[in-house]
């Protein structure tokens, strides 16, 4: 499920593909549509992390948390991604290869690379536009925010409602498992 370790190196893979510097805005977006994308290819995000349409865009809430530097024993993150400043957050460990994201599989590298691919060269304000524009399951929450379900992309991603109420359901299913389990 959601994991700091994870969601860091999934930081740290956008910003070092963007030489060290990334806008935060931006690096919401690209992981929401790694995100969106490993969905539709494989029926779970990578992220794990709470979706949530908020006036720009949908947006990765446990993500935005860590970039404001509003989680704390953040360590981990920390030593991955720098604070934010001017907009920006900075690469704080450089890696030389992708072995060293010990917590991305070989598929989830792949979804992350061809996200860069199509979008990395667009700005903060395209990807709002693209995502306003090309996420069913976004709609306006004037200046508030309001949850993104699974069940929604699924459907915005063209499964029948059957197929994603259930696909929704075992992902709900997997992380009150998951839930439970940490708790013991």
């Amino acid at each position: 499920m959601f994991s700091e370790k994870k969601i860091a190196q999934v930081a740290a893979f956008f910003v070092s593909k963007a030489g060290g510097r990334l806008n935060h805005m931006k690096l919401l977006k690209l992981i929401y549509l790694s995100d969106r994308e490993s969905l539709d290819q494989w029926g779970e995000p990578i992220s794990y992390d709470s979706m949530v349409s908020m006036e720009r865009g949908p947006v990765l809430s446990s993500t935005l948390n860590y970039i404001n530097g509003d989680v704390r024993n953040a360590d981990y993150w920390n030593s991955w991604i720098g604070d934010r400043a001017q907009h920006m957050v900075s690469l704080e460990q450089e890696f030389h290869s992708l072995d060293e994201l010990d917590q991305l599989s070989k598929a989830e590298l792949e979804i992350l690379g061809r996200t860069w691919g199509a979008f990395g060269h667009m700005t903060q304000w395209d990807l709002s536009d693209y995502t306003h524009d090309n996420c069913a399951e976004w709609s306006n929450p004037d200046k508030s925010a309001f949850p993104i379900t699974y069940e929604s992309i699924f459907t915005a991603l063209g499964r029948e409602s059957e197929e994603a109420a259930a696909m929704s359901e075992e992902l709900e299913a997997q992380k009150q498992l998951s839930n439970t389990l940490n708790s013991l």
